[in-house]
């Protein structure tokens, strides 16, 4: 796989301390996450960036320093869409089997479409190992989400619905469930038969509450 590796061209300053323009960075990410997904990262150039983004090539190397940056920025940007922080706010009315499906099949669609997998394979590659990218976008991604889990958890725990030790071991066991044998097959590109998605999901999250659903401790006769 060909990986553009265009220098970082600098901007011109337009102040001290002047923060970038937050209108044109959100233009940017949009472009390049719309065409990330058509064209895949080597189908995509920084010209078409700018161009999609109404903005000179100069600002998009100003905002991202190069295409490997944006991508990793693209990446992060369509995980926070895609499964929002929303998803991990309070609702006590809901109940917790309810919340935790629906975080579950949020997360799901995310990981498991096509656009998903190639940028997985992609963060996986031997260029992309050696650069401090992966770990950014884990930083941005997976770990954003697993946080904000495991303060869901907590606030589970306090309501007496949950019983954990550590939410942030449970968290990233949650996210391991759902993906589960169906994604690594997708991941691998060795799917035999169509999976039951929603079989898989609810069976991952009557796992989950068989080992941290509270249960009343039995009073001594």
């Amino acid at each position: 796989m060909s990986v553009e590796r265009t220098p970082a061209i600098p901007a011109k300053s337009s102040g001290p301390g002047r923060p970038k323009d937050l209108g044109k960075r959100a233009a940017i990410l949009g472009a390049a996450t719309r065409l990330f997904i058509e064209l895949g990262f080597d189908g995509v150039s920084m010209d078409q960036i700018a161009t999609a983004a109404g903005v000179s090539k100069l600002t998009v190397y100003s905002h991202f320093g190069d295409k490997e940056t944006l991508f990793v920025a693209a990446a992060r940007s369509y995980c926070e869409q895609q499964v929002p922080s929303s998803l991990f706010t309070a609702e006590p009315g809901m109940p917790v089997r309810e919340r935790l499906l629906a975080i579950a099949r949020a997360f799901y669609a995310m990981i498991s479409s096509p656009e998903a997998i190639a940028g997985h394979r992609f963060l996986c590659s031997p260029q992309m190992i050696a650069t401090p990218l992966p770990q950014v976008f884990w930083e941005g991604g997976p770990m954003r989400m697993q946080s904000e889990f495991a303060a869901l958890l907590d606030r589970r725990m306090a309501a007496g619905e949950l019983d954990i030790p550590d939410t942030r071991v449970a968290a990233a066991q949650f996210f391991s469930l759902v993906k589960g044998e169906p994604y690594n097959q997708l991941v691998f590109g060795c799917c035999t038969a169509t999976p039951d998605v929603e079989a898989h999901l609810r069976a991952s999250i009557d796992l989950f509450l068989r080992a941290y659903a509270h249960r009343p401790h039995a009073i001594p006769g």
